[in-house]
């Protein structure tokens, strides 16, 4: 009898185990089920943006605010000026034309510093909006970004002292020391057009020319508008020889987004019709843009 008390009691307990073992799984489990999981994603609403979501055209309407990324260091296109903290240039004018176009006020804008190597990934982190920033179009980066129609045609070239015995790229030797600036498109043109030169990359332009002197280089190559901006700094020093590639220049946005694409566009079309953007080319550029 006594036997018989003893197995029932053990399988009444195994019961209430059991029960309780289900009861903890299934009241435990949202919150034990790992983030991302079929479950959580079952069992808790999703605070994912859904496909179709806000677009970055959206999100400049809604904060009241165009957010930039500009170059600092590149004299006639963007250069912050020491004395007063202006960031000053073509490209920041164009900005701020576009603030104007899309928000009706050029003061409705944030400049951001960016440089040749940052630009992109500035862009693919969302701290801007979109990049005016002397960005050539190349088919390779159309695979990153979108861009607007150009707003500006270049052509790279070779900056030196006056008196330097190279006049063009042909004078590029073994030997000779060119400078160039980190994620420019013209480091790979100079490497292809003088595959011997020895090609000393820095972080920016301001960089560079600093070290073009201070004897640490022969040459400085980039696009001619940026070399005579150089120039302007200090007439020591020339541009020579014929631009020996083109460089057209676009606003580049985040990949996918064509509404604003689209935008900038238009807003580029009225700039040139209503003869804004001739005002803003002479203005820094001291001539009128070629047709």
């Amino acid at each position: 009898m006594i036997a018989r008390k003893w197995n029932f009691i053990v399988l009444l307990t195994a019961v209430f185990a059991l029960a309780g073992c289900a009861s903890t799984s299934t009241t435990g489990g949202a919150s034990s089920t790992p983030a991302g999981s079929p479950a959580a994603s079952a069992s808790a609403p999703s605070t994912a943006k859904p496909a179709g979501g806000a677009s970055v055209l959206d999100e400049i309407k809604s904060r009241g605010k165009l957010v930039v990324g500009v170059k600092y260091d590149t004299k006639l296109f963007g250069l912050k000026n020491p004395t007063g903290g202006e960031v000053e240039g073509f490209d920041v004018d164009i900005a701020k034309a576009l603030a104007k176009e899309i928000l009706g006020d050029e003061k409705k804008i944030e400049l951001k510093e960016v440089t040749s190597k940052t630009r992109i990934p500035m862009l693919d982190n969302k701290e801007i909006d979109m990049i005016v920033a002397t960005m050539t179009i190349t088919d390779e980066r159309k695979k990153q970004v979108e861009f607007s129609d150009v707003y500006f045609k270049a052509g790279q070239s070779l900056l030196v002292k006056k008196g330097s015995p190279i006049k063009s790229v042909a004078d590029i030797k073994k030997g000779t020391k060119v400078l160039a600036v980190k994620g420019a498109t013209s480091v790979g043109n100079i490497k292809a057009k003088a595959p011997e030169a020895t090609v000393l990359e820095f972080d920016n332009y301001q960089d560079a020319f600093s070290a073009l002197k201070a004897g640490q280089g022969d040459t400085l190559t980039t696009d001619n508008a940026i070399l005579y901006g150089m120039v302007a700094q200090d007439p020591n020093f020339a541009v020579v020889g014929e631009p020996f590639t083109d460089e057209p220049y676009g606003i580049a946005m985040k990949k996918g987004e064509t509404a604003l694409q689209t935008v900038v566009n238009d807003s580029l079309k009225k700039l040139q019709s209503n003869g804004e953007y001739d005002k803003l080319y002479k203005k820094w550029i001291g001539e009128a843009p070629s047709k």
